[in-house]
């Protein structure tokens, strides 16, 4: 169970290990795959682990928290335990309904604030948050005990694993049981990844399945990005027309010149930390986990958000490009207007002279 929070615009990771007293991590993540070196992690997260966490039916979740350095924090709950298809079905609905999860998670965050608060490069006063859910299944047996193959799990347990992933306890309907079950993936005949936007079902063995459970981590981690630049560029945004529509008098277009210069830092600053989240994880030459992160990045939102922002991003920069030339048309008019101005003086003095 992964809950996100987006605390502050960046998080100086070295800072944060010398007051957790943690070492720098070793290359994360770890691929069983074959991968070159450089599918990486670009600045590692920080990460702490915690005590256990109880909440009131009795679980206990082992918990740990990532600090990542574009201020975002996530807290890891984790509960081993066994069932069967009907059971895993009624708990995946179970916890992902559920609240508490979430206050579990808020409470252990503000208590981590008090140690680490210090790391924090302009925290934010509101935090955006996301939640998760990772099944990691570890083993299925068919009717003989014999571990199933990804594809014998998709076509005998595909109804169970649609409802798992979407977090609901009663049958769904053929359409959105194909839409669920599209969004999987497999590298060996025997791991599976099906992936929705609330959850996401792992086939693979405890190490096996690592990569892929940070890899959603790391997709949730850019959702809570882009949304935060999405409110931004709305905010700004929404200023700039109301600066635009304002009557503003004779020196209306001078403080046009200095909107327009606020807008185009905030739209340089908002594309410069699109491209530090694009690139804080490598997957050159690993074309399995490229093809895993883009199908969890377009499920969960990622996309759909990356293009709000885009497309912002470039109204931001036709707003500017329209302010700064309606600046220049006033100077330009204003310069006309003097030089006019000094000619009919000159040429004042002049009949004067000759009268």
């Amino acid at each position: 169970m992964l809950v996100l929070y987006d605390v502050a615009e960046q998080i100086e990771l070295a800072r944060l290990r010398e007051i957790l007293g943690v070492e720098p991590p070793r290359r994360e993540p770890s691929f069983t795959h074959p991968a070159p070196d450089y599918v990486r992690f670009d600045r590692p997260p920080v990460v702490e682990y915690l005590d256990l966490v109880s909440i009131a039916s009795g679980e206990q979740f082992m918990s740990r928290v990532k600090y990542f350095a574009y201020g975002v924090i996530s807290v890891e709950l984790e509960l081993p335990f066994e069932a069967g298809w009907g059971d895993l079905v009624r708990l995946s609905s179970r916890f992902i309904a559920t609240e508490e999860i979430e206050k579990c998670a808020l409470e252990l965050i503000r208590a981590r604030m008090v140690s680490v608060g210090a790391a924090l490069v302009q925290p934010y006063a509101s935090w955006l948050s996301e939640d998760y859910y990772i099944i990691n299944l570890r083993e299925a047996l068919d009717e003989h005990s014999k571990p199933l193959p990804a594809a014998s799990l998709l076509a005998t347990r595909g109804d169970e694993i649609a409802r798992i992933v979407r977090g609901e306890s009663v049958p769904l309907a053929e359409g959105e049981r194909a839409d669920a079950l599209q969004s999987s993936l497999s590298y060996y005949p025997t791991d599976l990844l099906v992936v929705g936007w609330v959850a996401a079902l792992v086939y693979d063995t405890p190490e096996g399945a690592v990569p892929a459970i940070q890899l959603l981590e790391y997709a949730n981690t850019q959702l809570l990005e882009y949304r935060h630049y999405d409110d931004v560029l709305t905010r700004m945004l929404g200023n700039v027309y109301n600066a635009v529509e304002r009557k503003g008098g004779p020196f209306r277009h001078w403080r046009m010149a200095r909107q327009a210069g606020k807008l185009n830092a905030v739209r340089l600053e908002v594309t410069d930390l699109t491209e530090r989240t694009d690139n804080a994880i490598k997957f050159i030459g690993d074309m399995f986990y490229a093809r895993a992160y883009r199908m969890a990045a377009a499920r969960v939102g990622v996309t759909d958000y990356r293009n709000l922002v885009e497309r912002k991003l470039r109204i931001a920069a036709d707003l500017y490009q329209s302010m700064v030339n309606e600046y220049h048309q006033a100077r330009s008019f204003l310069l006309e207007a003097m030089v006019v101005a000094i000619l009919v003086i000159e040429l004042i003095h002049l009949f004067r002279g000759a009268f």
